[in-house]
């Protein structure tokens, strides 16, 4: 059984999460980081695009200001993903791209990895969870989990999010959907195809739970033994950096 370096949940800031995991890629590109899997959380709350998404078309940048909300640019395709920090964990895994787990075709690669939050998801007693392309986990035909990948630096990285609850109207108060047009059957419809842990038991699911579940599923699906570790120094230094000159630039976040 092959080993990953498990780094267990820590919460960041929303530019800091997504620049630890292009260190981790950049560092491992130069042969000095082991294949990771990574689990975190977003504090404060943020809202998350896709590369080639614009931030003022999809995200009401002065709501989230407002409310202390971050707002960042992923270099994962996508769409707007809102981070709430009660209400979801994130996990990322980095490997080289000629790594055995890292398969060529991307619908395979995404049923592989997503593999480990089904697996997650039975753990926690939700036996039909179930991956559905393109690239999410769906129980009973609603969404609870979304992800996105890339394949840069010599790596492919893929980073998602397990639903623990969801608030659909401070989700559409943060992307950019006028107010007039919310209407009662735009939220149930959003109710209708996108679910959460919290839903699916009617308990209240601490994040713990969900935390061990990740951990073990992806374990299990990849047939991987987690070993704990951290960023290395110069991970974080190189972190730092991003943090500094890209994630946190309006150059980057508003490039489109």
């Amino acid at each position: 059984m092959e080993e990953f370096r498990f780094i267990d949940l820590k919460t960041h800031d929303a530019f800091t999460n997504m620049a630890s995991d292009e260190a981790i890629m950049l560092t491992m590109k130069e042969g000095k980081a082991p294949p990771t899997l990574r689990l975190y959380r977003w504090k404060p709350s943020a809202v998350s695009i896709g590369i080639f998404q614009g931030m003022h078309d999809e995200v009401d940048v002065e709501f989230c200001k407002s409310k202390g909300i971050d707002f960042i640019r992923r270099i994962t395709g996508g769409g707007a993903v809102y981070h709430d920090f009660t209400g979801e964990v994130t996990y990322s895994i980095i490997m080289p791209k000629e790594h055995p787990l890292a398969l060529k075709d991307i619908l395979e690669s995404y049923k592989l990895l997503c593999g480990g939050i089904v697996r997650a998801l039975s753990h926690l007693d939700i036996k039909n969870g179930e991956f559905k392309p393109i690239n999410d986990v769906t129980v009973g035909e609603k969404k609870v989990s979304g992800n996105a990948m890339t394949r840069r630096h010599g790596c492919v990285l893929q980073h998602g999010t397990t639903l623990l609850d969801l608030d659909v109207n401070l989700m559409f108060s943060i992307l950019k959907v006028p107010q007039e047009k919310i209407s009662d059957k735009m939220i149930s419809d959003v109710k209708e195809r996108v679910t959460s842990i919290q839903e699916i038991l009617n308990r209240h699911v601490f994040v713990d739970e969900l935390r061990i579940a990740l951990a073990r599923g992806f374990s299990e699906a990849l047939d991987i033994e987690l070993v704990q570790g951290n960023l290395s120094t110069e991970e974080q230094q190189t972190a730092e950096k991003l943090v500094k000159e890209k994630y946190s630039t309006e150059a980057w976040n508003f490039s489109r």
